[in-house]
């Protein structure tokens, strides 16, 4: 499981956009939920790789930066639709993995 968070890690940095990792990781998680994978491979994927790779204190920095300007709509705007562009984006590679099975 360390293994998976380090090199999770490294391909955080290496994107360096949290909006970017956000979409990718759910679209990834999504796409291997509908896998049919041995209980210990989902756990290294999900918790050990996805949950280092989408870290959700990224999501919730981001979202302290725009909380501190006191900008409230735009606050409100940004956290409704980063949830709703992920939770569409792991549907579509859930339904994307289905396709290829």
């Amino acid at each position: 499981m360390t293994l998976a968070c380090y090199s999770a890690t490294f391909f955080r940095l290496s994107i360096d956009n949290n909006f970017i990792i956000s979409i990718l990781g759910s679209f990834l998680v999504g796409f291997f939920v509908s896998k049919k994978l041995s209980f210990s491979s989902k756990k290294i994927l999900l918790s050990g790789f996805f949950s280092c790779f989408t870290s959700f204190s990224g999501f919730l920095y981001f979202l302290y930066k725009i909380f501190n300007q006191v900008n409230w709509i735009q606050f409100i705007i940004l956290l409704n639709f980063i949830i709703i562009i992920n939770l569409f984006t792991m549907y579509l590679g859930f339904l994307i993995s289905r396709k290829i099975n």
